[in-house]
């Protein structure tokens, strides 16, 4: 019964998200919210039983849940060829732009960090 519970909590969770990504405009996707929204929720003692419960079984299952993008792929396995090393050049730089952000965004709040430490 708890699992129950905890499936009802984690699906009212992202509806609540939805709903409120459409009804205020926030440019956040609504399971993001809705994410949120179950991440606060768990701060109740009560009701972190029921979502193990349900998040257990989900998550030693989550492989399964890789099989219908695997077979979007394949539906477009033309385009793929066409584009695929654009595709590939796109998210590699991408990929290395973000870390260089990152990188900097570290370097330069690290010095201000460090200096807010408290001593031991």
């Amino acid at each position: 019964m708890d699992a129950l519970k905890g499936l009802t909590l984690l699906l009212l969770c992202q509806s609540a998200g939805e709903a409120l990504a459409r009804l205020t405009g926030v440019p956040l996707p609504g399971p993001v919210i809705g994410l949120a929204l179950l991440a606060a929720l768990l701060q109740v003692p009560a009701l972190r039983t029921p979502v193990e419960a349900a998040a257990t079984p989900l998550l030693a299952h989550l492989s399964l849940l890789f099989v219908p993008v695997g077979v979007g792929v394949v539906g477009y396995l033309g385009l793929i060829s066409q584009y695929g090393v654009r595709m590939l050049l796109a998210l590699v730089l991408s990929t290395w732009v973000g870390l260089l952000v990152t990188a900097l965004v570290l370097r330069a709040l690290w010095p201000q960090a460090a200096d807010e430490t408290p001593a031991r």
